[in-house]
């Protein structure tokens, strides 16, 4: 039905009106007049000045404008930077509420700025020849029978992958869908992600992103694409089937295939910042539509307040910025169905007033949403301002990357640390998430991510080696807490590499078996590299995309992967709904979690605060019943023991009340493929090898 010049400020953005037209609503609170620009394929402009004006929504109805259209707008207002006001009809403008941009930007300084000269400038050059440019998109989809799978989060093990690098080298998947949105639904992704036990995958950033201006002057592109421009829309070079609005139903077969399969999507997404940088970046959409509204400004308004490292900061405090993130998530959860999503420095989403506020306006509106409130919700719980760091601190609806689990594991087993902080991290962090009701899964445990070293590159290299991303290895962390046995980088030196193979079995192991959510990085499962390099956000090459060509080792090491996330599945033991206890179930009976030292007996307090503790046994009983105030669970229970010593290690498998016959379910010395070492009783000594980690069922 068409809208009455009444309502056609709600929705925003540009829609087709079903006839051949489309509808047109701009919110532009300080612009003084805004054109519709329409491009043909040859470039050619047609300009339609929108005059209507209700609640500051510019807003029309054109009758000719079909599916697939390209098309920005130009905005007329004052230019006084110092103030923040920073409108120039020179600059084509993205739609904010495009479904679909097409293009990448081009390096010119019509659109890339003054860069190493006076911000105050106008520039008088178009930008348009040089812009991405807006699709009218028909946004219609047979869904059929979709539904999320609705994995409770207990059960849940995310796969964080790019959507172009696991595909760009699969021999499997057709050459013209290798790096795209239906090269990840193929079957054989699928088929690998069902035998790695993954039943979530989270997709770095897939909004529409561009490359920033250095990297373009490089010679290099934004691979990661933590870059946004387009809130709604797609990334277009995803899409195997075409860029004017092809994208969008792409995207949405990908959904559909992977819920068909069991596995949800979560997206990865940046709403701290925007591709427009700080006050020498270029001009896009939001600067040119309302600058001083969109952004946290600061000195007077010349400068933009920068809490993220990216040069600018959305103003979430902005009712209509916080309206443009809200209406973004809904779309993508309603009408592209996603599950979830995993919030890019959400610390800086919570920023009020320049402070990090819990009860802030985005916190406070996402709680009440109706639908965003039954999504899965993850937040990188810090940005790089004053008071950022925020682990532990998100309400109760919220997850959490849990970065002191990772710090802590990569310091244990590397040898750097005792035991002291590790019976928190193996039993959820209940020291930083069991106030307010949160529960173990508020903890996502990651032993690496996209940004930093590959688990494989955790062990083989002590320094950061991104020379490749033409910053003189200046750029990444140096605080990896990585370790090398001897030889940085690949060597053929059997021995070292013994060590490395189990170290990651011991890594990957202790993910799989703790309790919280286990994220795995894609390539993890069978020690992908990036040959060193910890920040391969501009690498789109061999270099950050997955390698499938693997080597005997590779293979070994993911069957063991594979074995672990499926005894984590096949036990309630390691998917806890509830903080342990720490006490018995029964009279007579085990603690539902208890800590043994290498002598079989519980672990002294002492020992907790002894930096040179290097073995810790974990015992979790299975068999839960009689806890009366939670839900009842009958399982196996098992011991779980790790060594992080430099030597052989004996460790005496304790009594009663925690078992009499321990059965070696997985053990990160093996070399070949996992299997069972027979029955042991109660009073026997396993001799643990250095660095070694081994998994024990228990029983009576």
């Amino acid at each position: 039905m068409p809208l009455t010049h009444a309502n056609r400020w709600d929705p925003l953005g540009v829609r087709p009106d079903g006839c051949g037209g489309a509808h047109v609503a701009l919110w532009a609170q300080g612009a003084s007049r805004v054109f519709l620009c329409i491009f043909d394929d040859d470039g050619s402009e047609r300009q339609i000045e929108i005059t209507e004006r209700i609640f500051n929504v510019f807003n029309l109805h054109i009758d000719d404008m079909p599916i697939g259209s390209r098309y920005g707008f130009r905005v007329h207002g004052p230019w006084d930077p110092a103030i923040g006001h920073r409108w120039n009809p020179n600059k084509l403008l993205l739609d904010p509420y495009a479904k679909a941009i097409e293009g990448p930007i081009v390096l010119n300084s019509a659109v890339n700025g003054h860069v190493g000269t006076d911000d105050m400038a106008y520039s008088a050059e178009d930008s348009a020849p040089y812009m991405p440019k807006s699709i009218l998109v028909d946004t219609d989809f047979d869904w059929g029978d979709d539904r999320s799978p609705l994995t409770p989060w207990g059960d849940t093990v995310i796969y964080e992958t790019h959507v172009k690098g696991l595909t760009q080298l699969h021999p499997s998947v057709p050459e013209h869908q290798r790096g795209t949105y239906a090269g990840l639904a193929h079957p054989a992704v699928i088929e690998h992600l069902h035998a790695c036990g993954v039943t979530a995958v989270e997709l770095l950033p897939v909004h529409q992103f561009i490359d920033e201006t250095h990297l373009l002057e490089l010679g290099l592109t934004n691979y990661w694409g933590y870059n946004s421009i387009g809130f709604f829309a797609p990334h277009d070079a995803y899409s195997s089937s075409g860029t004017r609005g092809q994208q969008v139903n792409e995207f949405k077969q990908m959904v559909k295939d992977l819920h068909a399969a069991g596995l949800e999507v979560i997206l990865d997404v940046v709403y701290n910042h925007t591709a427009e940088g700080n006050e020498q970046g270029p001009t896009l959409s939001f600067r040119g539509i309302d600058n001083d509204d969109y952004y946290h400004l600061a000195d007077g308004g010349r400068r933009y307040a920068d809490y993220t490292g990216t040069g600018n900061t959305l103003n979430l405090s902005n009712p209509h910025v916080l309206q443009l993130v809200m209406d973004s998530l809904r779309y993508w959860v309603t009408e592209m169905h996603v599950d979830g999503f995993r919030f890019d420095l959400a610390s800086a989403l919570a920023r009020s007033m320049h402070d990090v506020d819990m009860l802030g306006t985005f916190m406070s509106t996402l709680q009440q949403d109706p639908v965003l409130r039954r999504v899965k919700l993850i937040a990188e719980p810090w940005d790089v301002g004053p008071g950022g760091y925020q682990v532990g601190e998100f309400p109760p609806l919220w997850t959490e990357w849990n970065d002191k689990f990772r710090d802590c594991l990569r310091d244990f087993w590397r040898g750097a640390i005792g035991i002291g902080e590790v019976g928190w991290r193996l039993s959820g962090s209940a020291d930083l998430y069991a106030s307010e009701g949160r529960r173990p899964f508020a903890s996502i445990n990651f032993i690496t991510a996209h940004d930093g070293f590959t688990m494989r590159d955790l062990v083989s290299y002590e320094h950061k080696h991104n020379m490749a991303n033409g910053e003189d290895n200046r750029d990444g962390t140096d605080n990896n807490r990585s370790r090398n046995y001897g030889i940085e980088g690949d060597t053929d030196d059997e021995g070292i590499n013994r060590i490395r193979y189990r170290q990651l079995r011991n890594l990957f192991a202790t993910l799989a078996f703790s309790t919280g959510v286990p994220m795995i990085t894609a390539g993890d499962e069978f020690g992908r590299t990036q040959q060193g390099n910890n920040n391969a956000y501009c690498q789109d090459n061999e270099i950050s995309w997955v390698d499938w060509d693997l080597s005997a080792e590779q293979w070994s090491l993911l069957a063991f992967n594979q074995r672990a996330m499926q005894l984590r599945h096949a036990h309630h033991a390691f998917r806890q709904r509830y903080f342990f206890d720490g006490r018995p179930m029964h009279e007579g009976g085990p603690k539902d979690l208890a800590w043994i030292s290498p002598d079989g007996t519980d672990v002294p307090d002492g020992a907790w605060h002894d930096g040179s503790q290097r073995t810790l046994g974990m015992f979790i009983a299975g068999d839960l019943t009689h806890r009366a105030d939670k839900a009842p669970v009958h399982d196996d229970s098992f011991l779980l023991l790790l060594h992080a010593g430099e030597d052989d290690q004996d460790f005496v498998l304790p009594g009663l009340p925690y078992g009499t016959h321990f059965e070696v379910l997985l053990s990160t010395t093996d070399e070949a493929a996992p299997g069972s070492d027979g029955i042991m009783l109660k009073g026997a000594i396993v001799t643990m090898a250095p660095f070694s980690m081994m998994l024990l069922r228990v029983s009576a």
